[in-house]
């Protein structure tokens, strides 16, 4: 199959997709790391979890610093409830 210009995905189409994948990946590789029936298949989904988070934050970050993934501040007041309802488990 042939695209010509106009059905091709730019830098930013590019990076939310990966993006995307990379959020799924993460999901399943959680997932199917707390039911792995041996050490060395858990310890192997373990590792391509983390490598996994790796490569997320790194997009994450060059998306937001190029503008294409902005986030919004947390009020203040829901960052205190947050502390509250879960105690000393949350550090911010």
């Amino acid at each position: 199959m042939e695209f010509n210009q106009s059905q091709r995905m730019n830098d930013q189409e590019k990076m939310t997709d990966l993006l995307t994948t990379q959020k799924f990946l993460t999901s399943m590789y959680n997932s199917y790391c707390c039911e792995a029936a041996t050490p060395s298949v858990r310890s192997s989904l373990s590792s391509l979890l983390q490598d996994t988070h790796r490569m997320q934050e790194q997009t994450f970050n060059e998306m937001s610093t190029r503008g294409w993934y902005q986030t919004e501040k947390a009020e203040e007041t829901k960052v205190n409830a947050a502390k509250q309802k879960f105690g000393s488990t949350v550090s911010v």
